[in-house]
């Protein structure tokens, strides 16, 4: 089952030898045998590509179940206090997964050397059974789920600017302001163009900026803010390290919408792999430290 998983994850034979550690051919056994024991096939084989079947896509998520299981009867038999071993995968948006996720999990795999981990950053809402994922990082209002979330802070949206291009074109004061001013738009964050304001006397305002650019990467936003091409909305950890060295500064903070909540949230729970609460505990408290800064910029 470990190799069929393995296989199924990379997509190559010879990939997933090497993760575990085996010989191309015995992987190619291992699967065959599984195939010929329940008489079905799990994956389509060419010379350039192997996928899954439909019946493999099934099978996968049981394999996936079952080898967690054995691996959570180990640990238990051997003691609650026993290292935390084996493999887990987290997903989290690339920015601040690259930013924030991978430094807590490479502190995470130094303490704990019989754990290895595969992080996968995506600018999406990853379905953690589905696509094999134990732990996921979301800046996002949660929809109800089986998920088990561990909130660790909020996030901000925020307008931005240099003080320089401030000091040519003006600050806008009010959201009425922001049709004077061009603005680069983030596609993940736009909404029919509009942005929510939730100021005094203006709740729920929504406003249309004049957008002379718009992009699918909040790092060229923030270029371009700092190259003086006007304004962009960011979440805040976007511009940290700008706003605490003061080449970029936050605007019509009095209109900001309400924060975003970040959560960890992962499958199964206080039944989940030793290792996987492990590493939820040990990053939930280093992320609300970090954000907590964050939110005090």
């Amino acid at each position: 089952m470990q190799a069929f998983i393995a296989v199924a994850e990379t997509e190559s034979f010879a990939e997933a030898a090497r993760r575990l550690g085996l010989s191309p051919p015995s992987v190619t056994r291992a699967v065959a045998t599984i195939e010929e024991r329940i008489g079905t096939l799990l994956l389509h084989r060419t010379t350039r590509q192997v996928r899954l079947t439909e019946a493999g896509q099934r099978y996968l998520l049981d394999c996936r179940r079952i080898v967690a299981e054995v691996e959570e009867a180990e640990a238990a038999a051997a003691g609650d206090h026993a290292e935390p071993r084996g493999s887990f995968t987290v997903t989290a948006p690339v920015m601040f997964g690259r930013i924030h996720v991978a430094p807590v999990l490479l502190d995470f795999l130094d303490a704990h050397p019989g754990v290895s981990a595969r992080l996968a950053l995506l600018d999406r809402v990853v379905d953690l059974m589905d696509e094999g994922f134990d732990v996921a990082l979301r800046i996002a209002e949660l929809a109800d789920s089986s998920l088990v979330a561990v909130r660790v802070g909020t996030m901000r949206r925020v307008i931005c600017a240099t003080p320089e291009y401030l000091a040519q074109h003006g600050e806008p004061r009010r959201p009425a302001d922001l049709a004077d001013h061009p603005v680069v738009l983030t596609a993940p964050l736009v909404n029919l163009g509009e942005w929510l304001l939730d100021g005094p006397g203006s709740p729920g305002e929504r406003v249309v900026p004049q957008a002379r650019l718009i992009v699918n990467s909040a790092d060229v936003a923030v270029t371009a803010a700092l190259a003086g091409r006007g304004l962009t909305r960011v979440l805040a950890y976007q511009i940290a390290p700008e706003l605490r060295a003061g080449r970029l500064k936050i605007l019509l903070e009095d209109y900001e919408p309400a924060p975003i909540p970040v959560h960890l949230v992962q499958l199964g729970g206080r039944r989940a792999p030793a290792r996987v609460r492990a590493f939820v505990d040990f990053a939930a408290a280093r992320l609300r430290r970090t954000l907590a800064e964050i939110a005090a910029i």
